[in-house]
């Protein structure tokens, strides 16, 4: 999910202008620095960001809020955290830059950021900074030879630690994070580890897969989920799909073959065929809903029917080689820490060829190796249910995603519901009441004491 840009109400008053203080200020990597900003001081922000140590500005692009300045940056990370000698990684930034005493939100976006000067929900309430992160190892933010072992959530929420520490340095009001998907669950992750970085956080739609050996609450979900006639009309077209399987797949192998597209990592027309069926009420109850029962097709479609139904929903282009490329470092990460969750296959029995075919190794090369955390994810979970203080899980009802999810426990932390609203859950989606008590939140947190 991609935190989309919707005004929902009055911003905050803007405040004064660039404002620069006189301190010695850590930077990220730890060392001090001499500190000549001053609060007379009205320099360009564009200066102030190139003084920043370790930072590159790569580009300022056209922002399209009125009053904000939009840069694309580059900051030099260490592949380990714990160990220097492992090299360094340039990991890209976006900055929408209002002014240095307005809050700023920490945008975690748990996959490749988003080169668009879009503003997150929460900043567009607090009408503040956005800095958006690109998660380490996705797109252009990785080192020239990958060693995949420094994935982890740990590395990534020091990434997202020593980002805070070093914008700090320029905006000093309050910092709020915020995510969609695994963009949520990255800014939990960044939490448990450095729990003060930020005043508060709201994760959008945040997936947390406690037990990877346990899925039963996923599989609860489908059996429930929407409503008898719905379900029952996916799990026909899922038959339906396999039983015409050589004539679907003949198609498919054609279309790829048409447009240069492989299939040599998923292994197969066949086998991605079947991935696809297999993902369809994931797909289907993550990003349409009953409002599209009427759509899916039944027995007595044509396989030109079913095949572009199964297109649109399950999206067949995403298992080629090209498209699942940029997927390795997110099914990486599922297969050793954040776990992946399952989908019904009874109704299935006897039409299916490639078992586990949507288990993670599938979708990784062979030569890089998956060997599975099973503490990483219980602590995080035993974090947010004891200690997670200001946190808001904002969550659709009809949402697979969040079927296995974050039960918050701290101080000032609670989950809110959506009716009737899947992955693309907004503050839109809430009623009145739920919707006027997450902004009044945001807003006390981003608050002066």
């Amino acid at each position: 999910m991609r935190t989309r840009s919707r005004r929902l109400l009055t911003p905050v008053a803007v405040a004064g202008v660039l404002a620069l203080t006189a301190a010695a200020a850590p930077a990220a990597d730890g060392t001090r620095h001499q500190d000549t900003r001053n609060t007379q001081d009205t320099r360009d922000i564009l200066a102030a960001l190139k003084a920043l140590p370790g930072l590159r500005v790569i580009e300022e692009r056209p922002a399209q809020d009125p009053g904000y300045r939009f840069f694309v940056l580059g900051l030099r990370q260490p592949v380990d955290h714990t160990d220097p000698s492992a090299g360094t990684f340039e990991q890209r930034l976006t900055l929408l830059h209002k002014a240095t005493d307005r809050p700023t939100v920490l945008f975690t976006t748990g996959y490749e950021v988003p080169l668009s000067p879009r503003r997150a929900e929460p900043t567009e309430v607090l009408d503040g900074n956005q800095i958006g992160v690109e998660h380490r190892f996705f797109g252009t933010s990785r080192p020239a030879t990958v060693d995949w072992s420094r994935l982890t959530v740990r590395q990534a929420a020091d990434d997202h630690h020593r980002v805070v520490r070093l914008f700090k340095r320029l905006y000093r009001g309050a910092w709020i994070s915020t995510g969609g998907s695994k963009g949520g669950t990255t800014s939990v992750h960044h939490r448990r580890f450095h729990p003060d970085d930020v005043d508060g956080t709201v994760a959008y739609g945040a997936p947390n897969h406690v037990d990877d050996r346990d899925d039963s609450a996923y599989l609860r979900f489908f059996e429930t989920v929407g409503t008898p006639v719905c379900r029952a009309a996916l799990r026909t077209a899922q038959r339906e799909l396999l039983l015409r399987r050589e004539e679907l797949v003949a198609r498919y192998t054609a279309w790829a073959e048409s447009s240069g597209a492989t299939f040599r990592l998923i292994g197969g027309a066949d086998k991605a065929f079947e991935t696809a069926v297999l993902r369809v009420p994931l797909m289907f109850w993550q990003y349409r809903g009953v409002a599209d029962c009427a759509t899916v097709p039944g027995p007595d479609a044509t396989s030109e029917e079913l095949c572009t139904w199964l297109a649109t929903t399950a999206v067949l282009s995403v298992y080629t080689d090209a498209s699942l490329e940029a997927t390795v470092p997110y099914f990486y990460q599922a297969g050793t820490q954040l776990g992946y969750l399952a989908v019904p296959t009874a109704h299935l029995a006897g039409l299916l060829r490639h078992p586990d075919a949507i288990a993670p190794r599938n979708f990784v090369p062979r030569h890089i190796p998956l060997r599975f955390d099973h503490r990483a994810m219980p602590d995080i979970d035993r974090w947010v249910r004891e200690h997670g203080d200001r946190l808001l899980f904002l969550h659709g009802t009809d949402d697979p995603s969040v079927a296995d999810r974050f039960h918050p426990g701290g101080h000032d932390s609670r989950a809110y519901w959506a009716p009737n609203t899947n992955h693309r859950v907004r503050l839109t989606s809430f009623s009145p009441e739920d919707r006027a008590a997450i902004t009044t939140t945001i807003l006390r947190w981003a608050s002066p004491d």
